[in-house]
């Protein structure tokens, strides 16, 4: 087999908390496999973040720290930003400046991806660079790049999903152990299932972030997260848990959009009934997975790791591999 020819391709980090750790890590874990198999020697060249001191369990190169936007944007060298700071306002103004700094992004953000998705992407056209997010919507489950390129032959009729680990952990424990709410969220954040805050997840505030980017690829129809019905799952008892099983079937928390059969589409996110025969009721503990019915291909289901540094870093990198394979 012929020895590919090696392209460099200098990345910047924006943030190094767990996602900038674990897209870190799994570069430097498989690095040389990416470099063997693409061609691609991916490199980071700065990383922004102010917590230089941090123990995150991998050696980091302090001389790649950097408070300076200049010191990324300014930098002719560096091909791709890859934003992970998370937030809304702070982390979109960092992305539309790598954009008109000629340099393409990738991000994992769903929640300023989906408050602002028509001005980052319009930005993106306009400068003439890509902007990539399969991290955003399902973690390490590939769904984006499929809506956006091997399924364009369909006419979406239907994306149903379970889209948040946190909540799909809690109604699953609730459901197996014949536990409480309260008692299994506390289980979640103790093993970092939850955040101490737990809001956006039980809510399902995060949950419409991910539907609302999803519609925006598979409809065409762009309706921000705050204007989707969103019901969590703080109000579920045990009791409803038992009622459900007793009718065959369990609740998870479910995103919903559907083509109408005047064309308009319709969308909610609410706890809902699923017979056990049904491919998402089966999806347990912090697994995610996404249906999606097109008009030529028919069902189809992604699953997997919703979540968590390793498997959100597998898409981040990812798309940095295909902006390499595009661009260099």
């Amino acid at each position: 087999m012929k020895a590919l020819d090696l392209k460099r391709l200098n990345i910047a980090i924006l943030g190094l908390g767990n996602i900038g750790t674990g897209t870190y890590k799994a570069l430097d874990m498989n690095g040389g496999h990416i470099k063997d198999t693409t061609g691609l020697d991916i490199a980071v060249k700065k990383i922004f973040e102010k917590d230089v001191d941090r123990d995150r369990g991998i050696a980091v190169d302090k001389g790649l720290f950097t408070q300076s936007e200049e010191d990324v944007f300014g930098d002719p060298d560096i091909d791709v930003v890859v934003e992970l700071v998370g937030g809304v306002d702070f982390a979109t103004s960092l992305m539309l400046k790598a954009m008109k700094a000629g340099k393409h992004v990738v991000t994992a953000n769903k929640a300023a991806l989906a408050a602002n998705f028509e001005e980052l992407t319009q930005t993106a056209e306009d400068c003439g660079v890509m902007l990539r997010y399969e991290a955003s919507v399902g973690g390490g489950i590939p769904i984006i790049a499929p809506l956006t390129t091997s399924l364009l032959a369909n006419r979406y009729d239907e994306i149903m999903g379970i889209l948040n680990g946190t909540t799909n952990y809690i109604l699953t424990k609730m459901s197996d152990e014949g536990r409480d709410y309260a008692d299994v969220l506390k289980e979640a954040q103790e093993k970092g299932f939850a955040e101490a805050d737990p809001t956006a997840d039980v809510e399902g505030e995060d949950v419409a972030n991910k539907l609302s980017i999803l519609m925006s690829l598979a409809f065409g129809k762009r309706v921000p997260p705050g204007e989707i019905p969103t019901k969590g799952i703080t109000e579920i008892t045990k009791q409803d848990i038992d009622d459900a099983e007793k009718e065959g079937c369990v609740i998870k928390l479910v995103a919903s959009a559907f083509r109408q059969g005047d064309g308009d589409v319709s969308c909610f996110i609410q706890p809902t009934l699923l017979n056990r025969e049904h491919p998402l009721a089966s999806v347990g503990n912090e697994y995610n997975a996404i249906y999606v019915k097109g008009n030529a291909v028919d069902d189809l289901m992604f699953y997997g790791k919703g979540a968590g540094p390793l498997p959100t870093a597998s898409a981040v990198l990812g798309d940095v591999i295909e902006i390499g394979r595009a661009v260099k």
